[in-house]
């Protein structure tokens, strides 16, 4: 079974990774041609194409510039370390233990616009590269069509031993997008996470997010394999509602807002 989260736009690469491993990204040739496709554009064209200010746009230049198909510890950090959204905050993982981390590392990954997939511990160099930005490349209009099947082959490869392979999907539809369904041959599995405000149930979107993070944190403390797993889930007061759920929308609730 593998987890499936979303990037972060906020990263944290002054915290030190203090002695955590590191492993490489699995895409390094598909990043660096994304990368030269981003350095013949000017800041102005940068900043239309993601919807960014000023000084994120040149900053992000910067970036794009600086970036280097070597990862060393000074240009890079492990990626579940260096996203700071709120996603990793719900999964914390500077606090979880070495063996929470290894688990992690084979069994939840993280979709990227520049880095195709990521594992927890890969080594990524600063970037803002949205799944949904409208890049024309070699390959197409956007970065759906660079991606094309390549992500769902990559997870099919990480479920390969897997008699009945699961993906829970605890990522955006924007990144989920790029796993090409008619390639991806796992059951997937969406976990929904709704608070009760203004008289009923609803997804409120920072809750929700952080809520992912909880998740994965659980999946990867209890060592989750099968789904049935998943419905133990109580942090932050969720609980697994079996009224609104289906087989592969799994629904958790709260009255009481964490």
């Amino acid at each position: 079974m593998l987890f499936l989260l979303s990037p972060a736009k906020s990263l944290d690469y002054e915290t030190p990774a203090a002695g955590v491993p590191h492993t490489l990204p699995q895409f390094v040739p598909q990043s660096q041609a994304l990368i030269e496709v981003l350095r013949q554009k000017s800041p102005q064209q940068i900043a239309e194409l993601m919807d960014l200010s000023d000084a994120l746009s040149a900053l992000n230049v910067a970036r794009y510039e600086a970036w280097s198909p070597k990862f060393t510890a000074q240009n890079a950090k492990q990626a579940v370390l260096a996203f700071n959204g709120d996603v990793y905050e719900g999964l914390d993982a500077k606090s979880l233990s070495a063996q929470d981390l290894d688990w992690a590392q084979t069994h939840v990954g993280i979709l990227s616009g520049l880095y195709g997939v990521l594992r927890p511990l890969d080594w990524m160099q600063p970037y803002r590269l949205e799944m949904g930005t409208t890049l024309q490349t070699d390959k197409g209009s956007n970065l759906y069509k660079f991606w094309g099947p390549q992500i769902a082959e990559y997870l099919n490869a990480q479920l390969a031993k897997d008699k009945t392979p699961v993906i829970v999907n605890l990522a955006s539809q924007e990144y989920f997008k790029s796993v090409d369904r008619k390639t991806l041959k796992a059951r997937v599995i969406e976990c929904v996470f709704e608070d009760f405000k203004g008289g009923k149930y609803k997804i409120i979107s920072f809750n929700a997010k952080r809520a992912r993070g909880l998740m994965a944190r659980f999946a990867i403390q209890n060592k989750i394999t099968h789904p049935e797993g998943l419905l133990g889930f109580d942090l932050e007061g969720y609980a697994y509602d079996p009224q609104v759920s289906e087989p592969d929308r799994l629904v958790f609730r709260r009255k009481v807002q964490a």
